[in-house]
């Protein structure tokens, strides 16, 4: 089978002056998940590679420079999925990982649950090879600013650059036909602490099934949850032909781009919410679909060219 990834770094009202360093680490991402797969490696692998990249970059709201809560610190959140025995490794509130897909992972592999949180996942995680950090490390420079600004301005939207969105995440599938999804994220800005949203939620912020596709989203996470997004994109994958399906207006269009799109449509129609998301379908084709401004994303095509954008 051909391998397919994909990734994101948030879909959110992208400021110009932002767009470039998104779109070079969705760029990043990818050269790192593709040469995993590239050299046959697994999609999990992939995936983590890939995420890792968009957990170090400081644009994005996931590890590094994630958004501070209303106590001045980070909690981060993150999931990765197994296509072919929907199981899932899910961490959150995580003050001291310094890359939570590898907490996620760990937990996917070697846990007989499916989520832990807070001071928990971090012992289990240390116990299963991931080192910890101090909290302050994962603290970026330009996310204190903006945190001591709120506390000045009543929390102002313009002290941040992606006031609700920034999360990332990645979908892969390999030469095996393996196929895994993920989503981490630093939450949302201000946040009241112990806050969770949709991204480490299995079919919220991210799912996978390898009879249908794997999905990650990015949004608001509090109207994600309530129409359970990711699920709802894998569904309308289900039984679909992405070598011919057209819209309504004629234009051709895969049959992975109309899932993504009829999923942020009944977030928009359900709950008036704003987001995102990746997916790739059974077969690597890959789909994308937002609301707001604009998404940072990036794929691999068949021809294994890199297309990134910030769209």
């Amino acid at each position: 089978m051909r391998p397919s990834l994909i990734v994101h770094g948030g879909a959110w009202d992208i400021p110009d002056e932002a767009a470039e360093a998104c779109t070079a680490g969705c760029q990043r991402a990818l050269v790192a998940g593709w040469a995993v797969l590239a050299g046959g490696g697994t999609a999990l692998d992939a995936i983590e590679a890939a995420i890792v990249v968009l957990e170090d970059d400081p644009v994005f709201d996931a590890g590094y420079g994630s958004h501070l809560n209303l106590d001045g610190r980070v909690e981060c959140d993150a999931i990765v999925m197994d296509g072919a025995t929907l199981r899932a490794g899910a961490a959150a509130t995580l003050h001291r990982v310094k890359n939570p897909i590898r907490a996620a992972r760990a937990i996917l592999e070697k846990c007989p649950h499916m989520m832990l949180v807070a001071e928990g996942a971090e012992r289990f995680a240390q116990e299963n090879g991931v080192a910890l950090c101090k909290a302050e490390e994962l603290v970026s420079e330009a996310e204190w600013d903006a945190w001591m600004k709120c506390k000045k301005d009543a929390h102002a939207a313009e002290h941040h650059r992606g006031h609700e969105q920034g999360t990332v995440g990645a979908v892969a599938l390999d030469y095996e036909g393996r196929l895994f999804a993920a989503t981490s994220t630093g939450g949302t800005c201000c946040k009241l602490p112990g806050r969770v949203g949709d991204s480490p939620l299995i079919g919220c912020g991210c799912y996978a099934d390898a009879e249908a596709g794997g999905v990650s989203c990015t949004g608001y996470g509090e109207a994600i949850m309530k129409v359970v997004m990711a699920k709802s994109a894998t569904d309308y994958l289900r039984g679909q032909d992405s070598a011919a399906a057209h819209t309504e207006d004629g234009r051709g269009s895969s049959g992975a781009m109309l899932a993504a799109k009829r999923a942020v449509d009944l977030l928009a129609a359900r709950t008036a919410g704003t987001g995102g998301l990746i997916l790739l379908d059974r077969n690597g084709e890959p789909g994308f679909a937002f609301n707001t401004p604009r998404m940072a994303y990036g794929y691999v095509e068949a021809g294994g060219t890199f297309i990134t954008s910030v769209g």
